[in-house]
């Protein structure tokens, strides 16, 4: 799980660092040397946001929401910065190899874009990533493969609702694409389901997607996330 620098190193120049946005004389790379070292410094921790929703599985975040991680995850999800899709699915697969404890067969599920997001942001963004993510896990010794038995339905982008409209979005928000089990589509040792989404926020998204997986046949065990929100309290 190393080879960050690398990762970012491969990057066409942009007009400014995807990290904090400042122009830099001299700059390399699509992210400086000062945020590719904040974001390497990040280490995988438990989160859980309270109130959690019903079913939602334990979740692992890289770091908060916050800094460089926020701003890079920005650049590539809304600005289209597509190429930041290979380091920050190299960081995917640290979250992922923490959360599930030691190389074993897993199954990636990542969180669907709806049709609408996937054709403003040229893709589907999170896609993207879990394919960047189980590549560098695969290369790492790890037997892994992405599978996708989740299709969104359309809804609002999570960005323009608050805590109430997320919980109603999410209530539909994603149908079973297959009613195949894990164990049917995987073959052989049953492998580790691990839900993936870019940022936890409320958590009714992982929630959601969880129980439409949980009754087909894919419970997860686990979500991984690149980022975690942190609830502001009011003085």
């Amino acid at each position: 799980m190393s080879g960050l620098w690398a990762d970012l190193a491969d990057l066409v120049l942009p007009a400014d660092c995807a990290g904090c946005r400042e122009r830099r004389p001299g700059l390399r790379h699509g992210v400086c040397p000062a945020c590719v070292a904040a974001l390497g410094a990040l280490r995988p921790r438990a989160v859980r946001p309270t109130p959690a929703p019903p079913g939602l599985p334990s979740c692992v975040a890289l770091g908060p929401y916050a800094g460089p991680l926020r701003e890079t995850l920005l650049a590539y999800k809304e600005h289209g910065r597509h190429v930041l899709a290979r380091p920050l699915g190299a960081l995917l697969a640290e979250v992922v190899a923490a959360a599930v404890g030691g190389a074993r067969p897993v199954a990636l599920v990542p969180v669907p874009d709806t049709a609408a997001a996937a054709r403003s942001r040229y893709g589907d963004h999170l896609d993207r990533l879990a394919r960047h993510c189980a590549a560098r896990l695969i290369r790492s010794g790890w037997a892994v493969r992405v599978h996708r038995p989740l299709r969104a339905s359309p809804r609002p982008d999570s960005v323009t609702l608050d805590s109430a409209g997320r919980a109603a979005a999410a209530e539909a928000a994603f149908q079973p694409r297959s009613t195949g089990s894990v164990r049917g589509r995987a073959g052989g040792a049953v492998p580790v389901v691990v839900l993936l989404d870019d940022i936890v926020t409320t958590g009714v998204t992982l929630a959601a997607a969880s129980r439409v997986l949980t009754a087909t046949g894919w419970a997860p065990s686990v979500a991984a996330v690149l980022a975690a929100t942190e609830k502001r309290h009011q003085s």
